[in-house]
């Protein structure tokens, strides 16, 4: 909760308790109070001339009179507004009406930074609320890191403006903790990335160069940690940006191993496959015959991965014509539809041709390229990266971002 919001309700909790308890602090004056002290005593005098007239005849005789004048008195007390407290009552209602709005003060301040907060956050995404803690949680980190100067500061400054999308920001808090501990993964990633994507920020695009050095961040990260999920997912977006789109896919498929829920790459992986299928005659085939069971990229899924498989050319063409076990058969494959698939087979077979590693940024396959950018680049939220192009988690996507 913010600092103004806090403020204010402080001062409508006062305005409250002051219009409440300003009336217990002083007596309340009776304007009847002289009619009142009349009447009783007219009553008081009555009642004592009663009690001296005797049980007598002649005393019911005088009675009477007395009696009607007694009633007239008794019903012009009853009309008059009923007293107000004694003082001692006041003070003792004070202290009952302090005691309880002090009572609720406090809770309504434990409401607001407790429950508050996080009833504020119910509506929206997991994603969104990150964005909402970051963004409240982001001055006092920048203040703390510049002040404090050290590798753990720096970081929690820079995964804060990560997170709620103040690229600029995290690259400056980032660049600082690398200045004292080069060796971390992810303000290495996290920088590389960041200046991977200056164009798509608004900012002069990086030269080859500069670009080939921040490929060597992310590079560098996903050596350190190679089963971080987001190193993978980082690397596998830098290498569609140079081109390396096979090596990309591999990158995006461990991250989906290490996070089988993540759903980040989900759409980058479609881009590339989409682009090398309608390129790939090879790949054709296998989408339409062979994806639905072996998975999109061959690592398995109902049937078993073929990347693992060491089946000679002649054993794996007889299996696909004929069938096997629970495999069916696919007579019309032949000629080169089989032969190109055969080919794809054996490449993704261990020992199979590799891609080699991308030496500078490509416009090879501008199609994927075009995706990356206008898609996956479209927010980096924190831990849940958001590479699908939709925006953050509140599908806010106005501005560009890598």
């Amino acid at each position: 909760m913010s600092l103004a919001l806090m403020l204010l309700l402080g001062l409508m909790l006062a305005a409250a308790l002051a219009l409440v308890l300003l009336p217990f602090t002083r007596p309340v004056d009776d304007p009847l109070a002289a009619q009142r002290t009349q009447l009783e005593a007219q009553r008081d005098d009555l009642y004592a001339q009663l009690r001296a007239i005797p049980d007598t005849e002649e005393g019911d005789m005088a009675r009477l009179p007395l009696e009607a004048r007694a009633a007239r008195v008794l019903r012009q007390l009853d009309e008059l507004p009923a007293t107000p407290p004694r003082p001692e009552a006041q003070g003792r209602s004070a202290r009952l009406a302090r005691a309880g709005w002090g009572a609720a003060l406090l809770l309504t301040l434990a409401g607001a930074l407790t429950v508050f907060p996080t009833w504020q956050r119910l509506g929206i995404g997991a994603a969104e609320a990150g964005q909402v803690t970051a963004a409240q949680q982001l001055p006092g980190l920048r203040a703390s890191a510049q002040s404090a100067k050290t590798t753990a500061s720096y970081n929690a400054w820079g995964d804060a403006a990560f997170q709620q999308g103040s690229y600029d920001e995290a690259l400056r808090a980032y660049t600082e903790s690398l200045k004292l501990e080069p060796r971390q993964p992810q303000p290495l990633r996290r920088l590389g990335t960041l200046l991977l994507n200056q164009g798509s920020m608004g900012n002069q695009p990086l030269s080859e160069q500069d670009a080939g050095q921040a490929f060597a961040l992310i590079r560098t990260a996903a050596s350190l940690a190679p089963d971080d999920p987001e190193s993978q997912l980082l690397l596998g977006y830098a290498l569609v940006k140079f081109g390396a789109e096979e090596e990309a896919l591999t990158a995006l498929e461990r991250y989906r191993e290490l996070d089988p829920q993540g759903r980040d790459a989900d759409e980058l992986i479609s881009s590339i496959r989409s682009a090398q299928n309608s390129s790939s005659p090879a790949l054709q085939v296998y989408s339409a015959s062979c994806a639905s069971c072996h998975g999109p990229a061959g690592n398995g899924g109902l049937g078993p991965s073929l990347r693992e498989s060491n089946l000679t050319r002649d054993a794996a063409a007889q299996i696909i014509v004929q069938g096997k076990g629970s495999m069916p058969a696919f007579p019309e494959l032949k000629g080169e539809q089989l032969s190109a698939l055969l080919d794809l087979l054996q490449e993704w077979q261990p020992g199979g041709a590799q891609t080699s590693s991308p030496a500078q940024p490509s416009d090879r396959n501008s199609t994927v390229n075009n995706s990356m950018n206008n898609e996956s680049a479209g927010s980096l939220s924190g831990n849940g990266l958001n590479t699908t192009g939709q925006g953050t988690a509140s599908g806010s996507s106005a501005k560009e971002q890598p």
